[in-house]
């Protein structure tokens, strides 16, 4: 299973102890995975929902059942119908039981008027931390996915219009987590970049076995990026030294053959002659074979000479 699938696993198993937090979640459901239509003649409600979300579904009749006390299903005899590319069945619910349901979520009025359908739940369903807790919580199981963190940190909520996005936004904004938007064709995207956000928003919609994975993972990806860096630069390194190494050589030599090593100070003699004997030595592994031994400046200074000598011999 995906990392996204492991967390919804784990979400769908947290369901808030108070009534309330149940509703505020019932909500997101309701507003992102059903529509409802009303009987021309009967003027009757009826609740079509989307069956493709496994992880929506299950939760949504877990609160149903722990809220109403209603046992329900999905009607798979009954007719589907098609909505922006979408498709809906019908949910066994009694007309009279679906508008009590439907005015405790503050989708309808008493007079049985319904809300403008934005796609925002009603901020009186959002009061108290605890329910935007659960906001969050559901709002992932129905539009949330995060990206492998192996690979990188990315999560993202795929809201339906700009209503829904800033009203998430501002539920982030409430926890000081800084969401941002993007439009993506017909929808808009809220997502999060970086690992400590996505770790925070975890702990907040309490994925907690999710959270400890992603931080072993950013642990272990954290650890393996510091031994590479580490293992570059003494790559570098040593490319750099052999490479002086080599040129310091190619000096001495050229000395010898138009100067004479013999004719040097006794300073650069010996510095000549030690680099000729260990050409792959360092220039402080070089120092340590002079008598008496010779700093590493002080070989680097050496050495600099040597070059100065060779570049005036070739003119």
């Amino acid at each position: 299973m995906s990392f996204s699938t492991d967390v919804k696993e784990e979400l769908i198993t947290h369901t808030g102890k108070a009534r309330h937090c149940q509703l505020a979640g019932l909500a997101v459901i309701f507003r992102m995975e059903c529509i409802l239509e009303k009987d021309p003649q009967s003027q009757e409600l009826s609740l079509f929902m989307q069956t493709d979300n496994v992880f929506s579904v299950r939760k949504c009749f877990t609160i149903l059942k722990k809220a109403f006390n209603i046992d329900t299903d999905i009607l798979e005899t009954e007719r589907e119908i098609h909505v922006n590319g979408r498709y809906y069945k019908k949910v066994d619910l009694d007309s009279g039981i679906l508008k009590t349901i439907l005015m405790a979520l503050k989708e309808i009025d008493g007079d049985g008027t319904l809300r403008v359908p934005n796609g925002v739940v009603s901020p009186l369903l959002l009061r108290s931390q605890c329910c935007k807790r659960a906001f969050l919580r559901d709002l992932f199981i129905c539009s949330g996915s995060i990206s492998d963190p192996t690979k990188s940190y990315h999560m993202e909520f795929v809201c339906d219009n700009e209503d829904q996005a800033h009203q998430l936004l501002d539920v982030l904004e409430d926890f000081s987590i800084k969401g941002r938007m993007i439009h993506r064709k017909k929808y808009c995207v809220v997502y999060l970049k970086e690992g400590e956000e996505i770790v925070d928003l975890l702990n907040i919609m309490e994925a907690h076995v999710g959270l400890m994975n992603l931080e072993n993972l950013r642990i272990l990806k954290d650890m393996r990026n510091s031994v590479n860096r580490r293992v570059n630069c003494e790559t570098a390194n040593i490319a750099k030294t052999a490479t002086a190494a080599s040129r310091q050589l190619d000096d001495i030599m050229y000395i010898e053959q138009h100067y004479g090593i013999a004719k040097l100070s006794e300073g650069l003699r010996a510095i000549a002659e030690a680099r000729l004997e260990h050409p792959e030595a360092t220039l402080s592994e070089l120092g340590g074979y002079l008598s008496p031994p010779v700093g590493k400046s002080g070989v680097n200074h050496r050495l600099r000479k040597l070059s100065e000598l060779a570049d005036k011999l070739r003119g």
